[in-house]
């Protein structure tokens, strides 16, 4: 039986709402658009016109494997994170509204700075870096990714919207001390692993099946790339420079230790938009 655009996605909605889909609206929406070839505003202007049986399979296919675990993302190949459109892929993290609060907090800094240099440190999808080079012009960014096939999605984030000229992915390992021929940077931003080894298996499967275990696993109590970072990657910062953290739930008071210890001051504690304590930042202000 012929289905209308319109009551294809009603139907996805609803069949994703009934599975407790949190954000069934936007999803049924991705989902129809990438499975039937439209842009929202082709869905939107075809609306009332009918789904050929092909491509409403096609649809139902991809209901399918969301309704099975598999995240939209992974689904459609791609995501927006602080109004870029990026690829994505199961190499790298899917880009949580959770992390724009990261990105806001470095932005509000880095603005004020005018020229200067930013490292995104675990950058996976390159999602914060590419954030902070969209709003601050007179920024350069790195991107530093041990994955190669996390650097490979990084590269083509830069070229999608168009920042190849101040924008540079760098292979890097944050549990080694930096390079020097690294040079030295105003801020860096790094959202690491943080989840405990342990933990991990008890994650959503849509977490713990699909998204790479490398960008997940932060060690026995989580805080192995926090404490690396701060004690060694400060060598990479200017004196003054800042350092922003993603943070998981409870983890704030301990990296705020962490840093207190290697010489940040100015420490400050950031909230979500769920009141969890999420972004932990501070200054280099002294040497040890």
């Amino acid at each position: 039986m012929a289905i209308t655009y319109n009551d294809l996605y009603l139907d996805i909605r609803r069949q994703l709402r009934e599975s407790g889909v949190e954000a069934a609206t936007m999803e049924a929406r991705e989902l129809v658009c990438f499975g039937t070839g439209k842009s929202r505003e082709e869905l939107i202007r075809d609306s009332r016109l009918y789904a050929s049986p092909e491509r409403e399979g096609q649809v139902r296919q991809l209901v399918e494997r969301r309704m099975a675990g598999e995240p939209v993302a992974y689904l459609i190949g791609e995501w927006e994170f602080y109004g870029l459109p990026l690829d994505i892929s199961r190499d790298v993290l899917i880009p949580r509204s959770d992390t724009e609060v990261l990105a806001g907090q470095a932005i509000a800094y880095i603005q004020a700075l005018g020229e200067c240099r930013v490292l995104d440190l675990c950058a996976g999808s390159g999602c914060i870096g590419l954030a902070i080079a969209s709003q601050a012009p007179s920024a350069r960014v790195v991107l530093g990714e041990i994955d190669d096939s996390a650097l490979k999605i990084c590269r083509q984030n830069i070229r999608r919207n168009g920042l190849s000229s101040r924008v540079m992915p760098v292979q890097m390992d944050a549990l080694e001390k930096p390079a020097r021929s690294l040079g030295e940077f105003q801020c860096i931003v790094s959202n690491p692993p943080y989840i405990p080894t342990a933990d991990i298996a008890g994650l959503g499967k849509s977490v713990r099946a699909y998204e790479p275990r490398l960008a997940l696993d932060g060690g026995t109590d989580g805080l192995d790339f926090y404490r690396s970072i701060i004690q060694n990657w400060r060598e990479a910062l200017v004196p003054g420079g800042r350092l922003y953290f993603e943070v998981g739930a409870g983890q704030a008071d301990a990296v705020l230790r962490l840093m207190r210890s290697q010489g940040f001051g100015d420490i400050q504690i950031v909230k979500d938009h769920h009141k969890i304590p999420r972004v932990v930042l501070g200054m280099l202000c002294a040497e040890i």
